[in-house]
């Protein structure tokens, strides 16, 4: 059962949370053309679908921790410091995505149908910090899970 587990929780990093951390992460670059250019109706598009990514990929990636903590139960390691630690990690990336990053994207997406550019360069600019602190959060996590202290597959 712990290779099913071990599986399904792979598939799930994979399949929900690499998309939302490259949709994040082109964002903001696509809010700078598309307040560069308040014509270019292919950037608002492209916003409105990077944003729906995160959000919908972001929503699934509920199963990530789910299929984690499966895993760990049937390993016998719940209690350990590096899976603690990881918890951590998981939990202070989901929370940076759905208070900031979500959100944030929210209002700009609304800014940029609304035509307003005041802000454009600071929100971007912030934007791209959030999924970056993001993103290296999953690089800790990943990190963890294969230079996991213990570990019986002597990498």
């Amino acid at each position: 059962m712990t290779k099913f587990f071990l599986s399904l929780h792979v598939l799930a990093v994979v399949i929900a949370i690499g998309p939302v951390t490259v949709a994040a992460s082109m964002f903001p670059r696509t809010l700078r053309t598309a307040h560069g250019d308040p014509g270019d109706g292919d950037a608002r598009s492209t916003l409105r679908l990077l944003h729906r990514i995160c959000r919908v990929y972001g929503a699934v990636g509920i199963a990530v921790p789910v299929f984690g903590l499966a895993t760990a139960g049937s390993l016998g390691v719940l209690g350990s410091a590096w899976l603690i630690t990881s918890i951590l990690l998981t939990a202070a990336a989901a929370g940076l995505l759905v208070l900031r990053i979500l959100p944030g994207q929210d209002s700009a997406l609304t800014a940029v149908q609304a035509g307003e550019t005041v802000a454009a360069p600071a929100v971007a600019a912030r934007l791209a910090m959030l999924t970056g602190v993001f993103n290296l959060l999953w690089a800790a996590v990943t990190v963890l899970m294969i230079v996991r202290p213990g570990s019986t597959t002597g990498a």
